[in-house]
């Protein structure tokens, strides 16, 4: 077996096991390896090392983190890297034994995410002032999110090369850097197409950007936290209370493509998820809806109704 000799070189290694060999997203593998430094920086607290650490031992670290107030859902993530770092470990030759596989996640509901209207959604981008240098860009922001049913990430990302305006379709990376094929809505390309020809050629674009859709006033890529702040401020603006980000568009996106109608298959390939159990839990949101459509269409209700009419 390997002597694990330098920790650091070792969270190095296994930061490159995780991009590199998994395919994590960037985002996904820092968060795995923040949560590794916690477990390291709890069994030196406790004397003793990463080859000798026991089932106990991660037992009693998870316990800890809830005793910390820390929530079920990161609990979880935390977990997810401690099983793949000693995953690592073993194959690496670090370890015999996987002390992990029988740890378990905490238990939990299913967390419904929070809709907006389509009224709500028109109301924030009616919102934005329209005389800012910044409002094409915005309205431009606001329905692509919501029209292509984007991740933030995705968003911040998205390149000019790789949308097509004329064919109303884009090209984005996801998790785990794979590729996917989104069509467009109709208005979300014709802004796309009026921001890159106007308020995006005024902009000195940084160094390494030029193949960046979406520009701050600096000429650099905007950053998750600057579409949160303007997805929030639009929000408060159109007088909404829920609790929002930019990852409502895209469940407001994908519930209103199921209210319309739309396949869930098709749902699951517009939105990047790998398994449909995910997709899932959009039939879940409206069941009111789901109702309504099975009082209107089911054949059923449909010759009740004739019926009632018939004896009227």
């Amino acid at each position: 077996m390997r002597e694990i000799q330098d920790i650091d070189r070792l969270v190095d290694g296994y930061l490159a096991y995780l991009t590199l060999q998994r395919g994590l997203a960037d985002n996904t593998a820092l968060a795995y390896r923040d949560d590794v430094r916690k477990l390291i920086s709890y069994i030196c607290r406790e004397e003793t090392t990463l080859a000798d650490v026991t089932y106990d031992t991660l037992q009693t670290f998870v316990a800890e983190l809830h005793d910390l107030g820390i929530g079920v859902n990161s609990q979880s993530r935390v977990i997810s890297g401690i099983k793949s770092l000693f995953r690592y470990l073993r194959l690496e030759h670090f370890i015999e034994t996987d002390p992990s596989l029988l740890l378990k996640k905490p238990r939990t509901g299913t967390r419904l995410p929070e809709v907006l209207s389509v009224e709500e959604i028109d109301d924030m981008i009616a919102a934005i002032p329209a005389g800012s240098p910044a409002a094409l860009r915005n309205r431009a922001i606001m329905e692509t999110l919501y029209g292509c049913g984007l991740r933030v990430s995705e968003l911040v990302n998205l390149e000019l090369s790789k949308v097509y305006l004329d064919e109303r379709y884009l090209i984005v990376a996801g998790k785990g850097a794979k590729e996917r094929m989104v069509p467009m809505s109709e208005i979300s390309a014709e802004l796309i197409g009026e921001y890159v020809a106007g308020p995006r050629g005024d902009v000195t674009v940084s160094r390494g950007e030029g193949n960046i859709v979406f520009l701050s006033n600096r000429g650099a890529r905007l950053t998750r936290q600057m579409i949160f702040t303007i997805i929030r401020q639009l929000a408060s603006a159109a007088g909404i209370a829920k609790k929002i980000s930019p990852h409502t568009l895209r469940h407001s996106f994908a519930t209103h493509l199921l209210e319309g109608g739309a396949n869930l298959r098709a749902i699951q390939q517009m939105l990047g998820h790998e398994s449909i159990a995910t997709t899932e839990i959009y039939l879940n949101i409206d069941r009111s809806h789901l109702r309504k459509e099975i009082i209107e269409h089911h054949p059923r209700n449909i010759r009740i109704r004739n019926d009632v009419d018939q004896s009227d």
